[in-house]
């Protein structure tokens, strides 16, 4: 029956080296509900999530399925209890195809042992027509974009007929479009009494998928109620201990001369005859649907790939940027939309993720300086309010905000004077947002360009000065301030290319 208690926690505890992670949490989750869960990155959310899974063992505390206590030492005895997990962070294996990710860890056997692949192939098939996705199941992984393999982490964890679906972050990736297709399956699933945990950090999400929230902060539950008993203001006082004043800071600021300026840029395939500009203390936008090309051109211009044809002027002067040193020397940085692939090296610890772009600053002399780097790093932590028991400790512990943050951290060391921001507060919770859009402001005001890909119409209107409108490898638009609407942007977004 629904509204009965599917999971149940109770004082789980967690700690890791430095920092207690959980202290006795108690949470439940009812047949046919959506309970979503919030707070700050590093409050916690998806350590108790992880802990359910069997990726973690708690240190103390029970977990309770239809009301018995259950042991799950690995994820694979969590899927055989119906428990079936989506996370934030994007693990993949690049070379593996589609349907060899799909069917990861539970691949269909002959009789004597022998993978099925002509069984694998059916159903893999037979997955995408239901779901109205138009892949190949020989595709590889590699050649898709985030959001396409975000799609297909969905599609996994709902096609094991769990009982009990968790959800992190999962439309941290994709497109409206395709969060529509998203809430019409979790409807379904609601509908046919699965327990859906959701975690999330945007507003407009959690009241209209939630049936109750639960808000965790510093590893402690510190509310929990049905949604109709919480507003935005309430549940954001919650998860950051204090109100917001205001959830865009940007200040006007005078904006000086042209820093970048993009002529003619052309890569087939991708996108044509792209031109933009962007002035010294200026916030430009970038939005459009996925696959518009906004990332590759930032991509281009930054070094990670070329362009057939096209100029790039730095403060006037015509640059040629063939690999990502030659744009850090230009003090050109970008940060990723997929910090984990491309932003991050998860073996190593905070200290060396940061000044790892910035080495020459502590080697001089014929060797490592390393208090002068412990204490240059330690000072850039604090700045950016890195969550961390230590800078020695490994960036793979962090919660996602945190390491977006050490992203950050590693890029403003080299002293930029243009930064491409690539969706640089995806699954970032609001606390951390603010954050961020407090030094892009302070950016500004040092006269830094900064470039703004984003997917949320709302902070990129909150943020920018100008806008620029991409659909299908074209700019079909470019929006001033006192112009800015979500439809004028969705219009030009949706627009036919010629």
């Amino acid at each position: 029956m629904n509204g009965e208690i599917k999971l149940r926690v109770s004082n789980i505890e967690k700690s890791f080296p430095g920092v207690k992670a959980l202290d006795g949490i108690n949470f439940s989750a009812k047949k046919g509900s959506v309970h979503v869960l919030c707070g700050e990155n590093g409050a916690g959310k998806s350590t108790l999530m992880k802990i359910i899974n069997g990726i973690y063992k708690a240190d103390a505390g029970e977990i309770l399925i239809d009301g018995k206590v259950v042991e799950i030492q690995n994820p694979i005895q969590a899927r055989s209890l119906g428990i079936s997990m989506i996370f934030q962070e994007l693990n993949y294996m690049p070379e593996m195809t589609i349907e060899e990710s799909l069917f990861v860890g539970s691949w269909p056997t002959h009789k004597y042992g022998n993978v099925n692949w002509a069984e694998i192939r059916k159903r893999t098939i037979e997955l995408l027509e239901k779901e109205n996705l138009d892949y190949s199941p020989e595709t590889k992984l590699k050649d898709l974009s985030v959001s396409d393999i975000q799609m297909l982490e969905i599609l996994k964890a709902i096609s094991y007929n769990a009982e009990i679906i968790i959800m992190d972050e999962p439309t941290s990736a994709i497109t409206q479009k395709e969060v529509e297709v998203l809430f019409k399956k979790i409807n379904q699933l609601r509908d046919r009494g699965s327990s859906i945990i959701y975690i999330s950090h945007k507003m407009d999400e959690i009241f209209r998928i939630a049936d109750e929230i639960t808000v965790l902060r510093d590893g402690c539950v510190v509310d929990s109620r049905p949604k109709d008993e919480y507003d935005i203001d309430m549940v954001i006082a919650h998860m950051v201990g204090r109100k917001l004043d205001g959830n865009f800071p940007k200040e006007d600021i005078k904006i000086g001369e042209k820093i970048l300026e993009v002529k003619d840029l052309t890569n087939q395939g991708n996108f044509k005859d792209i031109n933009f500009h962007v002035n010294e203390g200026e916030i430009v936008g970038f939005a459009g649907l996925m696959g518009a090309g906004r990332t590759e051109i930032m991509r281009s211009i930054f070094g990670l790939d070329g362009y057939q044809e096209g100029e790039v002027f730095i403060k006037g002067e015509k640059v040629v940027i063939k690999n990502v040193k030659s744009s850090i020397d230009k003090k050109m940085v970008m940060l990723s939309e997929d910090r984990r692939r491309y932003g991050i090296i998860p073996v190593r610890s905070v200290k060396e993720n940061v000044s790892l772009s910035s080495l020459k600053k502590f080697i001089y002399g014929g060797k490592l300086h390393a208090k002068k780097e412990t204490d240059t790093i330690q000072d850039y932590a604090t700045k950016m309010r890195v969550k961390t028991p230590s800078i020695e400790t490994s960036i793979e512990s962090l919660s996602g905000g945190n390491q977006q943050k050490v992203i950050l951290a590693k890029w403003m060391l080299t002293d930029p004077d243009i930064l491409i921001l690539d969706e640089p507060t995806r699954g970032i919770d609001v606390g951390a947002k603010y954050e961020i859009y407090k030094l892009m402001s302070e950016l500004s005001k040092q006269k830094k360009g900064i470039i703004m890909v984003s997917s949320e119409l709302p902070e990129l209107i909150g943020m920018c000065d100008r806008i620029y409108v991409m659909a299908k490898g074209r700019i079909m638009g470019e929006l001033k301030r006192d112009e800015f609407t979500q439809e004028g942007i969705m219009k030009l977004a949706t627009k036919k290319t010629s």
